[in-house]
């Protein structure tokens, strides 16, 4: 193969990691609908994750991972780590298991890019051009008009669900967000794959203590709940997240965040495939725009 050839295969490769992580994300909403049924939360997110850990360290061991450097750098891993994914995982998986509808889960949590958009700035120093701010902005109308069927204007915001619920989609929303500009902030020096061991580390302590305070750690091991734990460790907690990391390291926080704006609107076409939910024309329409949201945040970074 030709250099030439090379360069065009690194670059498609690069060019289809957003639409693969894009792709692999958004089932875990769908993975949260099939397993909570069978297992409370933060033990449900605490099995995940152990067997995320006995794949991932001997893969660090078979690939010759080096570990951070030093134990500065590694505590600032396991803080990204308890944003990202105990803070993020955890919020969304107990607001869905206390009732939260997982459109309005989804609709709250797609906030997130407009939200490290708006702090990048101060904390980051990064410039978010006209044309990012424009996309972001397409980008929530869509979310909101993919979404908006699945809530019900005249009913009771609380209905089926209480405080509690909100209160942990919201923590949700802060952990991903400022999980996503911490780790650019303070772990740009972090091996991707032993560094994301030191996540998970960190992360399954809080769970495992979450789970050991507040939860009875019953699990009933159906097919389905073995299907769903697989998928989940495999596809969301390793390759989604490496995906991830991965794309923390090559780009800005604010675009890296714009990919999250693609997330709902995929799911919601994965729940009406699983689940038949229908999609009504406003909702397709809505995915429209929340694609050129994205485009346009993209290109407005890439030409800066």
């Amino acid at each position: 193969m030709t250099t030439s050839s090379h360069s065009r295969l690194d670059a498609a490769l690069l060019a289809s990691m957003p639409v693969l992580f894009v792709a692999l994300w958004s089932t875990g909403f769908i993975g949260a609908k099939f397993g909570l049924p069978h297992a409370e939360p933060f033990t449900f997110l605490f099995v995940r994750f152990v067997l995320t850990l006995a794949l991932l360290i001997p893969l660090v061991k078979l690939m010759g991972s080096s570990w951070p450097a030093s134990w500065k750098l590694r505590g600032h891993i396991a803080v990204s780590g308890l944003l990202v994914h105990a803070a993020y995982l955890g919020g969304v998986f107990y607001g869905i298991y206390l009732g939260m509808p997982a459109g309005l889960a989804a609709l709250l949590v797609g906030l997130q890019p407009l939200l490290t958009a708006t702090l990048a700035g101060p904390l980051l120093g990064e410039r978010i051009t006209v044309i990012q701010w424009l996309g972001l902005a397409l980008g929530l109308a869509g979310i909101v008009m993919v979404l908006g069927s699945k809530l019900d204007p005249g009913a009771d915001l609380f209905q089926g669900f209480g405080l509690g619920a909100l209160a942990s989609v919201l923590v949700a929303l802060a952990g991903i967000t400022l999980g996503t500009l911490y780790q650019k902030r303070f772990c740009t020096g972090m091996p991707l794959l032993s560094g994301t061991v030191v996540q998970y580390l960190s992360a399954s302590v809080l769970l495992g203590l979450g789970a050991l305070l507040f939860e009875e750690r019953h699990i009933e091991w159906t097919l389905t709940f073995v299907l769903t734990l697989g998928w989940l460790v495999l596809v969301l907690s390793i390759a989604a997240i490496l995906l991830l990391m991965a794309l923390i390291r090559r780009g800005e926080a604010s675009r890296v965040a714009s990919l999250f704006y693609l997330v709902p609107p995929v799911t919601a076409l994965q729940a009406w495939w699983l689940f038949d939910e229908r999609l009504p024309l406003t909702a397709l329409a809505g995915m429209a725009i929340t694609i050129v949201g994205v485009v346009l945040a993209a290109r407005g970074q890439a030409r800066r």
